[in-house]
């Protein structure tokens, strides 16, 4: 049976090589972001489909579950990418803007995973990755904001993962820690060649984590650069 991923929060880095990869090992693919209109292109090169959805909002989230499996099917496999920063000394920082970082990068985790478990668990298997990032085990100064919503998500996975992984449903969460490679980055040049995450080569461990035999589960994986500091 053709396996289906949902993939939310889909940019043109780690998101689109993730899309890529899993489309090439047969699956079905599923793209969701607030403007889906930035990945027809995507969508057309690997014969995906494109949803529109907020997902720190409860309505779209909901429907965007009820669109996709009626396209589609249930996902096999649910991947949550999205997160917002807000940056600044700690009381200079905008509420509304705190708000908005823990509702995207955390609040949005729990409503996807939540949609995610509810249809695995009713099927008896699944996997449901949430990215993470240096924020998610340290907490740098002015930026306090993107610390609490990524500590926040990483405490969601472990959580989950405790909860249904006895259950048959993988969860895993991913401490991307180091800058991710994009086109026409500037940080590019003055890093190195290694000193960022290539996108292509994170998707290939995400597509291992959903692979891997039972036995065996990892709940949490930290990728870096071979010449990032700890």
């Amino acid at each position: 049976m053709t396996e289906l991923a949902l993939i939310v929060g889909t940019g043109s880095g780690l998101s689109a090589s993730l899309a890529r990869l899993f489309a090439k090992n047969g699956m079905k693919v599923a793209l969701a972001a607030r403007k889906p209109q930035k990945l027809e292109a995507l969508a057309r090169e690997i014969n995906a489909r494109a949803y529109a959805c907020d997902a720190s909002s409860r309505p779209d989230v909901a429907a965007l579950f009820k669109s996709v499996t009626a396209d589609l099917g249930a996902p096999d496999l649910v991947v949550y990418n999205p997160s917002y920063r807000t940056r600044g000394p700690l009381i200079e920082l905008d509420p509304v803007e705190v708000e908005k970082a823990l509702m995207v990068t955390c609040y949005g985790g729990f409503l996807v995973g939540q949609a995610a478990a509810r249809q695995m668990l009713d099927r008896g298997h699944g996997s449901i990755l949430f990215t993470g990032a240096s924020a998610s085990v340290k907490g740098y100064a002015q930026s306090a904001p993107f610390a609490m919503g990524k500590f926040g998500l990483r405490g969601l996975v472990q959580s989950m993962a405790r909860e249904l992984q006895p259950k048959n449903i993988h969860v895993a969460h991913f401490v991307i820690d180091g800058g991710i490679r994009h086109q026409n980055d500037p940080r590019a040049d003055q890093r190195g060649t290694d000193g960022m995450l290539e996108p292509d080569a994170i998707a290939d461990t995400y597509l291992h984590i959903h692979r891997q035999h039972r036995s065996a589960w990892t709940w949490e994986v930290e990728l870096r650069p071979w010449v990032e500091t700890f």
